[in-house]
């Protein structure tokens, strides 16, 4: 894993205002997820499934918060009918940080199905995404979904592939 990834991850986030954060636990997340939890300025609430997390994402955002989720893609299956009924009907901004398995580099199969659906799932569901190939970009993307997310009142993905957590971009 490389810090200097979740680390980049982080100061965007930061940079982008997020201050309410809703993370399920990934093993590519684990690092962002440490610096998260130890920030005093974002309120972090861990969640066993991605839909609760949209859900609770969506209440802290009616509150006066900036919020977003950090998951793998695999939950994004668990999050359709949250996303569509809750934050797409009623306007609710969201940014997904979105570990991106089942792609070029992993190593485990039972990943790959929901890897190569991912992008076309987000486009069914008319959600803008980006997908970063460096950190710098991500960096940007991030601050950038931050911005689209609020101005749309739309939940925006950034999706890091497998290379962005395990290689210096």
């Amino acid at each position: 894993m490389d810090d200097n990834s979740s680390m980049a991850v982080y100061k965007s986030m930061k940079k982008a205002g997020v201050n309410f954060v809703v993370s399920v636990p990934c093993v590519n997340l684990k690092d962002l997820i440490y610096m998260v939890n130890n920030d005093p300025e974002i309120l972090h609430i861990p969640v066993t499934r991605e839909e609760e997390g949209i859900g609770v994402c969506a209440g802290a955002y009616l509150g006066g918060k900036k919020t977003a989720i950090l998951m793998q893609n695999s939950g994004l299956g668990n999050s359709i009918n949250a996303l569509a009924s809750l934050n797409k009907l009623y306007g609710i901004p969201l940014l997904m940080i979105i570990s991106h398995r089942g792609v070029e580099g992993e190593q485990v199969c039972a990943q790959v199905p929901m890897g190569i659906l991912t992008p076309h799932l987000l486009e069914a569901m008319q959600i803008q995404f980006f997908m970063p190939s460096s950190k710098s970009e991500a960096e940007d993307n991030i601050i950038e979904a931050m911005s689209t997310a609020l101005h749309n009142k739309s939940p925006v993905a950034v999706l890091l592939k497998i290379g962005f957590w395990k290689s210096v971009c």
